[in-house]
């Protein structure tokens, strides 16, 4: 697992909108990166929902939001269409952003075991530096955690 104070693993990747991101160009900002298993599902869609609900007071904290989920392009500009999301959702087909963040691994549910990605939101300073780990994300009140876990 990554830890607290280490640098945050670089990373590109394709959004919704067939931009490529790097997490260089938001060097000088502080980023809400978060992880997440698959577009339009209940948790999901309730995470991404609190984050664009509370938009406007993530962007004045200072936050930048991406997503990521190993959805491919298409998936991800459905769901930031009928959700109306306001920041990009990074398709990570490949798995590499997931991997290289060490969100990727052996779930189990209803007694079967898959491989999926595990729900982690990193916080990360303005020097690229990851400031916060949240494994436990309350879907329905994402933001609360991300603005409680700066105080």
């Amino acid at each position: 697992m990554l830890n607290i104070g280490e640098k945050a693993p670089s990373f590109s990747g394709v959004d919704q909108n067939n931009n490529t991101l790097e997490i260089s160009q938001f060097k000088g900002s502080k980023i809400v990166l978060y992880f997440y298993p698959k577009d339009s599902t209940p948790g999901c869609t309730a995470e991404a929902c609190n984050l664009r609900d509370n938009y406007e007071l993530l962007q004045k904290e200072g936050f930048k939001i991406i997503g990521v989920s190993p959805d491919n392009v298409k998936s991800h500009e459905k769901f930031a269409t009928k959700y109306e999301l306001p920041f990009p959702l990074i398709a990570d087909t490949d798995k590499k952003i997931v991997t290289d963040y060490q969100v990727w691994g052996e779930k189990k549910f209803m007694g079967r075991t898959y491989m999926g990605v595990f729900r982690t939101t990193f916080i990360i300073n303005e020097q690229g530096i990851i400031e916060d780990i949240l494994t436990q994300v309350d879907t329905k009140n994402h933001t609360e955690q991300i603005i409680n876990q700066q105080k």
